[in-house]
């Protein structure tokens, strides 16, 4: 079992920036796939980002390509969200998950998220 934890969130302005931090406790979450999503007022949750257990491989929805950028700190059990020139739109929960080796393509672990909202 693993544990997520999501903090950096805040009100920013748009063109701001902000790192989210995804802290996991419990056990490693090394040889994870680490994903990135949010929920917005009234809408479903959608994918943002995803990195490999290496990091070597990062994939991102085209609504962040170019401003946001995931990475990963596996000796601190970490992973960020980087955020720059943030827009109205990117307002929402955002969520960390994990998705463990060999289970299968779904994310299984979910931290309960941290509020983005950035003002125009």
């Amino acid at each position: 079992q693993v544990q997520l934890v999501e903090s950096g969130g805040g009100l920013v302005q748009a063109g701001a920036s902000l790192r989210l931090s995804c802290a996991a406790s419990g056990r490693t979450i090394s040889r994870d796939i680490m994903g990135w999503f949010r929920q917005a007022p009234g809408k479903e949750r959608e994918f943002v980002a995803s990195i490999s257990w290496s990091g070597k491989s990062t994939y991102y929805e085209d609504f962040v390509k170019g401003r946001f950028t995931i990475s990963r700190d596996n000796a601190k059990n970490t992973v960020y969200l980087q955020m720059n020139s943030l827009k109205p739109e990117d307002t929402a929960v955002y969520y960390c998950a994990a998705d463990p080796p060999f289970t299968g393509p779904e994310y299984d672990y979910w931290g309960q998220g941290t509020q983005v909202t950035v003002s125009s």
